[in-house]
């Protein structure tokens, strides 16, 4: 089971960062957290790593329907998007919001699942090819 949404731009990580914000923001998902990977692991391990960041995006109103319909998926919230560089491309990833539904068994969680993956998809589309 695939469980990402992914494409692969030929743009610099930063400018795929601030795109990705912007595209995201667009669909309605503001970015609650950031988790600088390869900052993180050089500071706390010495490694080094190529560009990688975690953005923890939600939209407000899909986040609340999920939670009406169970409090445990705050497991899986925020939706959690990489930014990461691999060879000459920068990989944008999301979860696939689908695996609500798959982990919840839950068929009230299929729309809100439903409506995430739309708009999560649109975000990508501005972005650029999808793998």
């Amino acid at each position: 089971m695939s469980y990402d949404r992914t494409v692969r731009v030929d743009t610099d990580f930063d400018t795929t960062v601030a795109a990705v914000r912007d595209a995201l923001a667009e669909q309605g998902f503001g970015v609650l957290t950031e988790i600088d990977v390869t900052a993180t692991l050089k500071k706390k391990l010495d490694q080094d790593i190529e560009d990688y960041l975690i953005l923890g995006a939600c939209n407000p109103q899909l986040a609340h329907r999920a939670l009406e319909s169970d409090r445990n998926i705050g497991l899986l919230l925020p939706c959690n998007v990489v930014v990461r560089r691999d060879g000459g491309q920068t990989v944008v990833q999301a979860l696939d919001p689908g695996t609500m539904v798959t982990l919840t068994g839950l068929p009230a969680m299929e729309p809100v699942a439903s409506e995430a993956t739309r708009r999560l998809d649109a975000a990508l589309a501005a972005l650029g090819s999808r793998d």
